[in-house]
């Protein structure tokens, strides 16, 4: 009588739901820009690990947009299961190549990012407003043997220009630390972009001296974006400055 009591108490338990497991969370990739690395996702990370979601910050190349999509869409293939995409700056660019052909990938986040049209490259849309002043900032370039340059931000400006809303001290450790990206990257047309067939969400701030507000907010309403969240006062690093802010739109994004 008592087991059959305990069976008829589990069967009405999964009946009301109360028994049947949540859904696995998507994993959230997360791909950095030129002059960042991963760690500048350390705040985001935190937020979304301790709301369950499982997470893996990409070390982008910064090669080129061919090369650095396949490297994520390597790591994209390698993901059982749903992935929301995040790109910051050049990251956008890469996000938008290396979701195509991944049914696993559900949504796009760009934080203060890059979102080409077919055949338009970062740096015809950093010059499409005014208000950019990157190339100002830039050191002088380092040659490579193989062909090419690498560009990084002068350390004397990186804090002005690339992180104007970060503590000085953590910003000198940036600047010290930035990842360079290649000339040829920066000006390599995009192909088909995802954004044409997944849904996005964008969040950028008022004071991004790397891409103007202005051009960021036309790459979002010319993207569809399901909502944007405009910082103000926000740098170009918004995800290190505005961690909360991010990790919400990311987390929306993944419902």
């Amino acid at each position: 009588m008592l087991k059959f009591a305990a069976v008829v108490a589990l069967a009405g338990a999964l009946l009301s739901g109360t028994a049947v497991a949540e859904p696995a969370k998507p994993t959230v990739v997360l791909v950095h820009g030129a002059f960042a690395d991963s760690s500048s996702w350390n705040g985001v990370v935190e937020i979304l690990r301790k709301d369950g979601f499982p997470i893996v910050a990409a070390a982008n190349p910064l090669r080129g947009v061919s090369n650095d999509a396949a490297y994520v869409s390597d790591v994209v293939a390698s993901i059982a299961g749903p992935v929301v995409l995040v790109g910051h700056s050049y990251g956008g660019q890469v996000i938008s190549t290396a979701a195509n052909g991944h049914d696993n990938v559900k949504s796009l986040v760009y934080v203060a990012a890059f979102a080409p049209d077919t055949g338009e490259s970062v740096a015809d849309l950093a010059g499409k407003f005014p208000g950019g002043t990157l190339g100002a900032a830039l050191a002088a370039p380092v040659k490579l043997s193989g062909g090419g340059v690498d560009l990084y931000i002068d350390q004397a400006k990186f804090h002005d220009q690339f992180a104007s809303d970060v503590p000085a001290e953590q910003a000198a450790l940036m600047a010290a630390a930035q990842r360079p990206v290649t000339d040829a990257a920066l000006n390599e047309k995009s192909g088909e972009p995802a954004w044409k067939k997944l849904p996005s969400w964008f969040v950028y701030g008022t004071d991004d001296k790397n891409i103007p507000a202005a051009a960021l907010g036309f790459m979002a309403e010319r993207a569809g974006s399901k909502r944007t969240v405009v910082v103000e006062g926000a740098s170009h690093v918004v995800m290190v400055s505005q961690p909360q802010k991010v990790a919400d739109l990311i987390e929306e994004a993944a419902k």
